[in-house]
């Protein structure tokens, strides 16, 4: 079994180049949380980040694709700097839409199965529940429309994961964030009106590798259960480091100084409810994720 990942060098593709090779991430557990027993025997996994394999270039991801000739294609590179997108909207539809047709592409010309790795921001936050995989989505964005026209790309038989708000050792996240402000002076303010559901890598890598290795076609909503503001995670983060989580202020998003470019969906939470509904396990609670994270980042 091959299976090649996409975005190697970002925060998830790490953990699902460990997982898929039967290591346990940093801050995972010691078996695998939806993984058969043993994964990692017999699978051969190779991982490529940005600089060794560029998606947006449609030559390059056919040859490394036709040379590895992998059996299942995890594709998790993609442009994520949200703000960044509203300013160069050509990039990020070149990088998260035509990229992914350039991988889905060379996976149909090897037989690959394909997981493309989505987001909560397809949505726009206004729904007064949870949103379900069969929900409709309707971008804010140029990122959740760029991450929505990959998965346009994507085949009915490929697997698509949606997930929300992540966090892992590597990379850049809000944990990270939070711990490094930590470290000063002062209150820290973040926004209360902002709902959504903490992931984490470890976690969401092991369900991705079951995912995968059993070529279940369809959308998945696939997050550590239970939501919160980004103030009260952040509280969470300062209390789980030993820190004072009453230096944690709310404010509104429409004090933020200065605004953010990018419009965020005020209730992002996602039903994982395929998962639930084929009984296949859910993720832990959020802060049992979080608590393991700190400790694997101290």
């Amino acid at each position: 079994m091959r299976v090649l990942v996409t975005g190697s060098g970002g925060q998830l593709g790490s953990d699902l180049v460990a997982a898929f090779s039967g290591a346990v991430p940093p801050g995972g557990r010691r078996r695998s949380l939806l993984g058969p027993e043993g994964a990692g025997a017999g699978v051969d996994v190779t991982g490529a980040d940005h600089a060794s394999l560029r998606v947006e270039d449609r030559t390059a991801v056919l040859e490394a694709v036709l040379a590895i000739r992998p059996d299942v294609v995890v594709h998790a590179g993609a442009w994520t700097a949200v703000d960044a997108c509203e300013g160069d909207p050509d990039r990020a539809y070149q990088v998260n839409a035509l990229g992914t047709r350039h991988v889905a592409e060379a996976a149909r010309m090897v037989g690959a199965h394909l997981v493309y790795v989505s987001t909560d921001y397809v949505f726009d936050g206004r729904a007064a529940r949870p949103y379900v995989e069969w929900d409709e989505p309707n971008p804010l964005s140029v990122y959740g429309r760029s991450k929505l026209g990959g998965e346009r790309e994507c085949p009915p038989d490929a697997t698509v994961v949606r997930t929300s708000w992540v966090c892992g050792v590597s990379g850049r996240n809000m944990v990270k964030t939070a711990l490094s402000l930590a470290a000063g002076d002062g209150p820290l303010r973040f926004v209360d009106d902002q709902l959504g559901s903490p992931t984490f890598t470890a976690d969401l890598a092991a369900a991705i590798v079951t995912l995968g290795l059993d070529r279940r076609p369809g959308t998945y909503h696939v997050t550590n259960t239970g939501s919160t503001s980004w103030y009260r995670f952040v509280q969470a983060v300062l209390a789980a480091a030993g820190h004072d989580a009453g230096r944690v202020e709310p404010i509104s998003t429409a004090d933020l100084d200065p605004p953010r470019p990018a419009i965020r969906p005020a209730s992002s939470v996602l039903d994982n409810a395929a998962l639930r509904l084929a009984a296949l396990p859910l993720l832990p609670e959020w802060h049992d994720g979080l608590a393991r994270l700190v400790e694997a980042l101290s």
